[in-house]
């Protein structure tokens, strides 16, 4: 077993009464790595995980608005100003360089972090995102339209297909179940918001404005040949087979070894 790093639980301000609650765990002068969750999950998604990277490494984990311990009263949900939470939280931890990764809804952060940050940000990594044709390049307006009217209409079942859709075939009903119970309960209005922000995204656009090399992580059989032949040249992307579409909390040792390979000092 890993030893548990000594993780300190701090908070940083930001306007309209947003308070953004973070994690920070290894030495001040290491490697540092960044590590966004996706939609409706929280930053305790990674502690498994972090327990398992390099000793030497200093990791940020960022709860986002209204997810997780992070509170705001807020009206703005994009995917830019999310970026703003984790930004907020690399002012406040005088990070001059790291490496951000986000999971599902928290590679597109990660990648408007990149955007925001150019000098801060090394390196982008997305774990098993922004590869989902049907949800993160920018869509047509009745393709936006059929989404958002699905999770206003009927929000759990909006989830529901969320959870189904990233698990493969004959995957565990009991962690399926899990996922789902933890997703439906994010904390509203936010979580509607939110996934609409992230339909709304315009990734094309963020993507040729973020300069640094990106790094994708994604489960095999959600990897379409589209999907790749359409980004292979602007994201290096990995098929790995971890589990589901929540493969960071399904194997937190094997994903740190990823995380690790593309972090350096």
């Amino acid at each position: 077993m890993p030893a548990s790093r000594n993780k300190k639980n701090l908070e940083v301000q930001r306007s309209d009464h947003t308070t953004i609650r973070y994690t920070v765990s290894g030495p001040a002068e290491g490697p540092t790595l960044v590590l966004i969750h996706g939609w409706a999950c929280n930053r305790g998604d990674f502690d498994a995980l972090t327990d398992h990277l390099p000793a030497n490494y200093r990791v940020l984990a960022v709860d986002l608005a209204e997810h997780g311990e992070s509170r705001s009263t807020r009206d703005v949900w994009t995917m830019e100003e999310f970026a703003r939470d984790v930004a907020a939280v690399l002012e406040a931890e005088s990070v001059d360089t790291s490496v951000v990764a986000g999971h599902s809804l928290g590679g597109a952060v990660a990648v408007e972090v990149g955007r925001l940050l150019p000098d801060n940000v090394s390196h982008v990594v997305a774990l098993d995102s922004l590869t989902y044709l049907s949800l993160f390049p920018a869509q047509s307006q009745e393709q936006t339209a059929a989404m958002v009217h699905m999770f206003r209409e009927d929000f759990a079942a909006g989830v529901r297909g969320l959870v189904e859709g990233g698990s493969p075939a004959g995957f565990d009903s009991a962690l399926k179940n899990s996922y789902f119970e933890k997703m439906v309960a994010v904390r509203q209005p936010a979580g509607l918001r939110s996934i609409e922000g992230l339909v709304h995204w315009d990734m094309d656009a963020a993507l040729r404005e973020t300069k640094q090399p990106i790094t994708v992580f994604a489960i095999r059989p959600f990897a379409t040949q589209e999907a790749i032949d359409r980004y292979g040249d602007r994201f290096d992307i990995v098929l790995v087979d971890l589990g589901s579409h929540h493969f960071p909390v399904e194997a937190p040792e094997s994903t740190a070894k990823l995380l690790a390979s593309v972090t350096t000092e």
